[in-house]
């Protein structure tokens, strides 16, 4: 599969790396400077690209950007409708986290940023150090990658590339259903914590055995 990866940093920069490991055909993008990115896509064997080159050559585009920055990227990036987006961000800003979500997931806000795309939230709960280690586990041991989205192909799609990085996909529904899924850590959230198959799924029955 064409992948562009919009942000070379830490989770986009592991995430690039295991999946042209599994065979996909990766161009990565943004990072701080161009000695950099095309170090990173020497070490990692992909292909390298302003963010527009990027965009234009995945069938999937993961973002990757911090948060204060995805306007200015999208701006950079064009029109992404109609291709699948992995949106890895987190909220986070140099003052602490983001406001202004008027009761909105972050995935449905990013969602709003771009229009036409079919969006599906992962690879945002775990830190790049955890999920550059945990990959590829086998057996019960295996980590669990979450997901959701309002587009059931769509999260087909990511949830075949979260199973060929070396993970085990879980849906947690829709884009309204991901505030589970962001950050802070804290009670009854799975960001920061991580899950193998099976305790993921006690955790997701016991909050609708509470609700």
């Amino acid at each position: 599969m064409r992948i562009g990866v919009v942000g070379a940093g830490r989770i986009g920069g592991n995430l690039a790396r295991l999946l042209t490991q599994a065979g996909h055909h990766v161009v990565i993008s943004y990072a701080r400077d161009d000695g950099e990115l095309r170090a990173r896509a020497a070490e990692f064997g992909c292909g390298t690209g302003s963010v527009a080159e990027a965009a234009a050559f995945g069938d999937v585009v993961v973002l990757s950007v911090p948060w204060p920055n995805i306007d200015a990227v999208l701006a950079e990036a064009g029109s992404l409708a109609g291709k699948v987006v992995i949106d890895t961000t987190n909220h986070f800003t140099p003052t602490g986290l983001a406001g202004g979500l008027r009761d909105r997931t972050t995935a449905q806000a990013n969602q709003a940023r771009m229009p036409g795309t079919r969006l599906v939230k992962a690879y945002n709960t775990l830190t790049a150090g955890f999920q550059a280690a945990a990959a590829g586990r086998t057996g019960p041991d295996r980590v669990v990658m979450f997901l959701c989205g309002d587009d059931e192909a769509a999260k087909a799609i990511v949830g075949g590339l979260i199973t060929d990085t070396g993970f085990t996909p879980f849906d947690v529904g829709r884009l309204a259903d991901g505030a589970v899924m962001e950050a802070p850590r804290r009670p009854g959230a799975v960001y920061g914590e991580e899950f193998s198959e099976a305790g993921a799924q006690g955790f997701f029955d016991g909050r609708r055995s509470a609700g």
